[in-house]
């Protein structure tokens, strides 16, 4: 297996340096390591330049995480390609899930594993089903492919700020790629944060959430329940904290009101996107449609 590591980073220099020294030490030499940076401005560059083990670093200058992740897969050239968010490090057994998972006699084509943190594990574990087919979601900061899938997706939707890991988890269920998840496929977060937590942008999850349900099923009577039904859930929660005193009745309002317009915003934009690419890979904005992510490129490999 010739595994390529795309490392996504935003000025998080420390919890970089802890992803790289584990990826460094969990497998082995002949890993390719590209590291995906950007924007930051705390000495990234800097320092991902002066370490020996980063074949490749890649510039961007797209707050996209989707923008990040094709960038790193353009550039890899292993038959596997995991993507592993920098602020996270493998563990021992990660390099080993992943061979095992993705090997020659597997029926395997995607694998992903626990991430410290991360509330998606149970449903990594518990497929869904939508529009009559079953789809395993994967978080996209700990997930390898076989090379195939991928060329077969044509990459991630950039069209996507948020929510691009599900995207891609509809249309490899929509070819009918495997996806598995594996224990001991795990990362950890190495460098404390402040347990503090963003206010959650609502209008941005629902205007991602339903750009991906039209875009990969159109506009069916099961697309048009599973957001009202979410949006009623999220709905009753918020207002559990308005009187609960967390928040206030117009900001409840406010939040509601953008969730109403942004499924809008994004059942129209699923749908055009769903003209756009009528193939069964359903991405009109992939690694194939552009070639300008980079704004600079630092190859070890051609020194």
């Amino acid at each position: 297996m010739e595994l390529s590591v795309v490392v996504s980073t935003l000025n998080d220099r420390e919890q970089l340096l802890s992803s790289l020294d584990a990826l460094t030490e969990r497998t082995p030499a002949s890993t390719e390591v590209i590291v995906v940076n950007g924007p930051s401005s705390d000495g990234t560059t800097g320092v991902v330049r002066n370490r020996s083990d980063v074949d490749v670093l890649v510039e961007i200058s797209e707050r996209n995480a989707n923008v990040s992740r094709n960038a790193g897969l353009r550039a890899a050239t292993g038959d596997v390609v995991a993507f592993i968010d920098g602020e996270y490090a493998v563990e021992p057994s990660w390099y080993g899930a992943i061979e095992g998972a993705l090997g020659d006699e597997t029926d395997v084509d995607v694998v992903t594993g626990p991430v410290t943190g991360s509330d998606l594990d149970h449903s990594l574990r518990t497929p869904k089903t939508v529009a009559r087919r079953s789809v395993t979601h994967f978080d996209g900061d700990n997930v390898a492919f076989d090379r195939t899938v991928l060329e077969a997706l044509d990459g991630f939707d950039e069209r996507l700020e948020v929510g691009g890991a599900r995207d891609c988890a509809h249309r490899v269920a929509g070819l009918g790629f495997e996806v598995d998840w594996n224990a001991e496929m795990a990362a950890r977060c190495e460098v404390g944060t402040d347990g503090g937590r963003a206010d959650r942008n609502w209008g941005g999850t629902y205007r991602s959430r339903a750009y991906r349900l039209s875009k990969n099923y159109g506009l069916r009577p099961t697309v048009v329940a599973r957001l009202a039904g979410s949006s009623l859930r999220d709905g009753f929660e918020s207002a559990r904290d308005v009187l609960g005193g967390s928040k206030t009745p117009t900001g409840w309002i406010a939040d509601g009101v953008a969730v109403a317009a942004n499924i809008v915003r994004g059942l129209g934009g699923g749908l055009r996107a769903r003209w756009a690419d009528r193939s069964t890979r359903r991405n009109p904005h992939g690694l194939s449609k552009r070639h300008d992510r980079a704004v600079q490129i630092y190859d070890r490999r051609d020194s």
